[in-house]
């Protein structure tokens, strides 16, 4: 990294272009050019991400006022329309694939990183978040009779809870629905709510070998065939269950894990339902306690990132800007990963924002952003004269 380049073209130094030039050929994503390029585009909706505008003008006025510092990124300032062209119809699958190059990048540096909760398997948890919009606008984005929404189901990477999957839908599609779309391999855990709950997904994960930590709903039907001795504070039950609901029972035929926990702190029963049968139950508590964890991280990008108000009304360009707003986070918590400074995420944000186009060296700026010298006292010790 130079420091004769800004911070901002030296964070997208971490992306190696020929490996974006060869997603942008399967996509042939250069057919919509009319004289901006991908790169030209994937920079002015990362520049709307991290300097948070509100708009297109926003986008295109604060890139034309750094003029004579978009030579190291490798654009010129776009006009407003062209920027809008691109969004609606270059396929948002451009940037779905960069994220997931930009993932593997940083997973390498998170497997460094201990999560607050340690055990063997790999833990995800999946969550979705609703996104009001104008229905007028977005027509195309169900939700209600007079009411427009798109929903976020997100997949989040315990290891240093990195977003793993994304899948945007109209906001009228319920939760369970989109399961079919994740993938999950054998001994990994999934934590998730009860909007979840889906009869054929547990039997699913039975057959894979994969593990589930979900809530029992309070209307399922079910007898028990076994108790265990109960370990841990907290927890009141620990049976082996089976669905006796016809629809359940024929969907579900498995035996699974029901584990009543009371929670002294807030005062509520939770009753947890898994199949995983190794774990203490204790751990099964404090496997759905992480699940807080998405919760946190969407709250995160909600705050921090441009996903609540769009620059484009078409489903292409919503679903670009939620894509970018991904390989933002990604690259905002590399930064935050192979930094020695504490920093926190909102911190980072905002620090950066005021200094996207400030030359300075990236990395000594991430470790050392407000220029102190932990040693100055020993320094001039050094240069002190010995008489």
């Amino acid at each position: 990294m130079s420091k004769n380049m800004s911070l901002f073209s030296q964070m997208l130094q971490l992306f190696r272009r020929d490996q974006f030039a060869g997603i942008v050929c399967r996509h042939k994503g250069e057919r919509h050019a009319r004289g901006f390029t991908c790169w030209e585009q994937l920079v002015s909706m990362l520049f709307c991400q991290l300097a948070q505008a509100k708009s297109l003008r926003e986008i295109s006025g604060g890139l034309a006022s750094c003029e004579g510092k978009l030579r190291h990124l490798g654009i010129e300032s776009p006009k407003k329309s062209t920027l809008a062209y691109a969004n609606e119809h270059r396929s948002w699958a451009i940037f779905q694939e960069l994220f997931f190059v930009l993932l593997d990048t940083c997973k390498n540096e998170a497997r460094r990183h201990k999560r607050k909760f340690t055990f063997k398997n790999k833990l995800y948890s999946i969550d979705s978040s609703t996104i009001d919009l104008c229905h007028s606008m977005y027509n195309w984005a169900k939700f209600r009779q007079a009411k427009g929404a798109v929903k976020i189901h997100l997949r989040l990477d315990h290891d240093g809870y990195l977003p793993d999957y994304m899948v945007v839908t109209e906001g009228n599609v319920h939760d369970h629905q989109v399961l079919k779309q994740f993938t999950f391999d054998k001994d990994t855990i999934t934590v998730m709510d009860r909007g979840y709950n889906d009869y054929v997904f547990f039997g699913q994960m039975c057959e894979k070998e994969a593990f589930f930590v979900t809530r029992l709903k309070s209307n399922a039907q079910y007898e028990t065939i076994a108790s265990h001795e109960v370990n841990g504070e907290g927890v009141v039950s620990d049976e082996r269950i089976r669905f006796t609901g016809i629809t359940a029972q024929a969907k579900c035929p498995h035996e699974l894990r029901k584990i009543e926990f009371y929670d002294a702190k807030k005062e509520r029963t939770l009753i947890f339902l898994t199949n995983n049968k190794s774990l203490e139950a204790s751990t099964i508590a404090n496997i759905y306690k992480e699940r807080w964890e998405i919760e946190s991280f969407f709250k995160m990008l909600k705050q921090n990132l441009k996903i609540k108000t769009f620059v484009g009304t078409s489903a292409n360009a919503v679903k670009i800007q939620l894509w970018t707003a991904l390989i933002a986070i990604l690259l905002l918590k590399y930064l935050q990963l192979k930094s020695s400074f504490a920093w926190s995420f909102s911190n980072l944000v905002a620090l950066l924002r005021m200094n996207l186009f400030t030359y300075r060296d990236l990395w000594r700026w991430i470790n050392n952003p407000f220029g102190v010298v932990p040693d100055a006292t020993i320094a001039w010790e050094q240069m002190a004269l010995k008489l």
